[in-house]
This record gives structure tokens, sequence and C-alpha cells, in this order.
């Protein structure tokens, strides 16, 4: 027997380590079987397994735990408007803005003559409050899944409802909101209406086709116009605001044949001018631009004017999830003095 296991392991390679030959009556041997049929012996056998060399790729993906944030556009009405105000809370529904005007009459004198008299005339003009609101909800399992991506769901569900707040909040300063009194800096019925640019000498009106000198001259325009408006009121040294959007600003570089650009001119002759921008100058109707007196005697032109900001009410606990709201209210833009504001469409 031993001769045969010699033999076996010589010839063909085959080693019968540890299994025991069973010995028949006759003197003859055979081998033992290996439980699943197979002679239990050294040699490799087939897989069991797919053939593979790798690991899983999810292993070596790498998450990066920096959130990048699609990019949203600015929120500039308040900035334009130079001041954002609180005007009742978010139980007030309308706000009312009293309008004092003087009235007099002279007459010649007389020692014994009353005639001639001073009085006054009040208006109350209105504006309705718009009341919004935005829910967030997370699950406790939404979190726990999220926070594998190392992302923090909750929070980042609190800042979503934030920025649709503001932007709303944004988009009534500058629109209002319609079928309430509730206007905005760019829609006031108030408003006089927005004159044109002077004709360019390559043609049309647009800034584009013009030069710096022509920029300059619509700029002239516009504040010709404001001190029309305002019965002389506003002079040079006013604190003004001229507002655009960013696509007609880039013409405020351009350059006279001295070397010196639109935005120089302007600083010089305008030492209080203020240029602000924002993507709701760009409109259907073209591209609009304002000029605008922030404060005269001590009062202000516009505010824009708010009831509540980020209200937050209580989280409601649910079995397995949680969900809050949260509130906010405007007047929109309130325009005390719309004949300080002078606007140009179409450059």
């Amino acid at each position: 027997m031993d001769a045969i296991l010699a033999a076996l392991a010589q010839d063909a390679g085959i080693h019968f380590m540890g299994v025991d030959p069973v010995l028949r009556a006759d003197g003859s041997t055979r081998l033992r079987m290996a439980h699943d049929g197979s002679l239990a012996c050294d040699a490799q056998p087939a897989l069991v397994t797919t053939g593979n060399s790798g690991i899983p790729a999810y292993l070596s993906n790498y998450i990066d735990p920096k959130l990048i944030e699609v990019l949203v556009t600015p929120m500039k009405a308040a900035e334009i408007v130079g001041q954002e105000t609180k005007k009742g809370d978010w139980t007030t529904t309308t706000a009312t803005f009293p309008v004092i005007e003087s009235t007099g009459l002279t007459a010649s004198y007389g020692d014994y003559s009353e005639n001639g008299n001073a009085g006054a005339n009040a208006n109350f003009p209105q504006r309705q409050a718009y009341h919004y609101q935005v829910m967030t909800q997370w699950g406790e399992k939404e979190l726990a899944t999220a926070g594998l991506a190392r992302i923090d769901w909750a929070s980042r569900l609190n800042i979503a409802s934030a920025l649709a707040l503001s932007k709303f909040q944004n988009k009534t300063y500058f629109f209002g909101v319609s079928g309430l009194q509730n206007y905005g800096l760019l829609n006031d019925p108030a408003l006089t209406a927005n004159i044109s640019p002077t004709t360019k000498a390559a043609g049309g009106v647009l800034w584009s086709a013009a030069t710096a000198l022509e920029v300059i001259a619509d700029v002239q325009k516009l504040y010709a116009q404001l001190q029309t408006q305002s019965g002389g009121l506003v002079d040079l040294d006013s604190p003004l605001t001229l507002a655009m959007s960013p696509k007609s600003q880039v013409y405020l570089t351009d350059t006279t044949q001295y070397n010196v650009n639109v935005m120089d001119i302007l600083a010089k002759n305008f030492p209080n001018l203020k240029i602000k921008t924002a993507v709701e100058y760009s409109t259907v109707s073209g591209e609009l631009v304002q000029l605008i007196c922030d404060e005269l005697e001590g009062q202000r032109t516009a505010d824009c004017a708010f009831t509540e900001k980020m209200r937050a009410h209580a989280i409601v606990i649910g079995s397995s999830n949680f969900k809050q709201k949260k509130s906010q209210g405007s007047f929109g833009t309130i325009i005390y003095r719309p004949l300080l504001i002078a606007g140009m469409i179409g450059v």
C-alpha cells in the first residue's frame, strides 16, 4: 500500500495527506473518499467563487467633507434702498403712513384786514402686508442616511428654508405682491414714468453702442429729470444712488479720448453718488437705470419694510420624524417720496 501511494506522489504528483487507506479482505486497498465525494488530496481543485483580482469600487471612493453650495443671484434690494425696517408685527395686516402738507394764502396788509390764512392737509396712504411661510421636515432614517455622506441634513434644510424666505422677501422689495397694496422699488404706481435714453451716434439708444461721453450724457439726462421732479430740491451734493444691472454697470468703464472713464467723471461731478447693482434691473422691457436721492431734509426716500423676519414656529415631533414652520411678512418697499426717484429704461 505504501508503495502505491509513493508511486502516485512521484508519477502523478498526487499526495494523500492524512488519508488512511482501507484494506479489503483480500488484501487489496481502496482510498477513502472525502465527504463531498472527491478524493481527499491536496491538489488544487476548480474555483467555487467567480474569478476576481480587485475590490469593490466603493471602497476606493472618497467623499469630500466640504459641501459645494449652488450659487443663487444676490439679494440687493435692501442695500440699494439703504435701509430695511420693521413695521408692526406678524399680526399686522395694514400699515398707514400719514402725509402732511402745509398750505397757506397771503393777502395785502391792512390794519383792519383779516385776509390770508395758513393750514395743513393730511393724507393717509396705506400698504397691506403679505405673510408667507415655508415648511421643513426630516425623518430619523433620512438624517442617518445623509450622515453616511457626511451631510448634516437637518442643518441643510434649515439653511434652505432661510434662503427661500430671503429670496422671496427680496423679490417683494423689488416688485411687491400682486393683488395687494404692496409695491416694490421698480413698480410702485406712484413713481414717475421712466424716460428714454438719448439716441447714440451709432444708431439706437443702447449703452453697448455708446461712447463714454454718450453714457455720461444719459446719466446727466437722468439727473436733470430728478431735478425737475423734485422742483430743484436735489443738487450735485445730494446723497444719490445710481442703481442698474451688472450688465449695464460694465459700460461705466468706457473711457474717453482723454483716458478718463465714466466712473471717474461721475465721481468727480457727483461726490456723494453710490453705484449699486441688482439683476432685477434687467427687465423684459430692457435695461433699467434708477437715480435715487437717498434722503432729503432728514427724511428717507424709501424703506424696505417687513412685519416679521424669520419667525421660527415650534418643532412638531412625530413618531420618527420632525417638522417645523418658518414665516415672514413683507410690505414691499415703502416709497415715501416717489418724486425723488427717476428711472431710465432701455439703455
